[in-house]
């Protein structure tokens, strides 16, 4: 029983050599990863019965400890083996964008966003700093709660720029209801900060929402930036 296991095992690490994560389905991708935990245990049942209760891999990564060790056979090995690994693609995600060009790599930045805030019960405000070339200097989280343009204080987002000599920003945050339609009190703090940057001439170029979609709702892309700046020009 072991040696059969050990083959099949063997089978699905060949497949991801020779054919890429695209060759794996999702039972087998979680089989693979809970033989880190278990190197000597069959992971079929376990991966599938993990798949049935939380229904995708995001929802698996993102969930408490203890709700994985709900599952039978998923131990504390195999809970910390899955929340590492996601803590690391965290972290390669974020590493990945230091000194990039935002423009060019505005992809990479919602896949960090969305794998860094996504699965979060809170909302949290993040500000993405970019130098006067829009390469990205870092990512910073600046308040966590419920947002509205009276806890995100103007003069934090602007303290934060100038520490890092930043001339321009991209803040997100996200919805924790799944929804990526700005709400009134979106748009109202996005005016709100949007003003405060132009008064020292940081350029806020963009609001990005995150919620259940891969791709987060963008003011710039819908239009909602353009309007801002029209309303604001003729305050400054």
């Amino acid at each position: 029983m072991e040696k059969k296991g050990a083959g099949h095992r063997e089978r699905l690490r060949n497949k991801f050599r020779k054919r890429g994560i695209e060759a794996l389905n999702n039972d087998e991708v979680l089989e693979i990863l809970l033989t880190l935990g278990t190197p000597r245990r069959d992971c079929k049942e376990m991966s599938r019965s993990l798949l049935k209760k939380f229904g995708s891999l995001p929802a698996i990564f993102d969930s408490a400890p203890g709700e994985l060790e709900d599952i039978k056979g998923i131990g504390p090995q195999n809970s910390f083996a899955l929340h590492f690994i996601q803590a690391v693609a965290r972290r390669y995600l974020y590493q990945r964008l230091q000194g990039k060009h935002y423009l060019s790599s505005s992809r990479e930045v919602a896949d960090y966003l969305n794998h860094s805030m996504r699965h979060l019960k809170k909302e949290v405000f993040k500000v993405i700093l970019l130098d006067a070339s829009l390469a990205i200097i870092d990512t910073k989280t600046l308040f966590e709660g419920s947002l509205s343009k009276n806890t995100v204080y103007p003069r934090e987002l602007v303290k934060l720029a100038l520490e890092y000599h930043a001339a321009a920003l991209i803040i997100s945050h996200n919805h924790p209801s799944g929804s990526q339609e700005p709400s009134p009190e979106d748009r109202k703090l996005t005016r709100h900060l949007y003003l405060a940057c132009s008064m020292i001439d940081i350029s806020l170029l963009d609001h990005l929402i995150i919620g259940r979609e891969d791709t987060p709702y963008s003011f710039a892309d819908h239009g909602d930036m353009a309007e801002i700046k029209r309303e604001c020009q003729n305050i400054i």
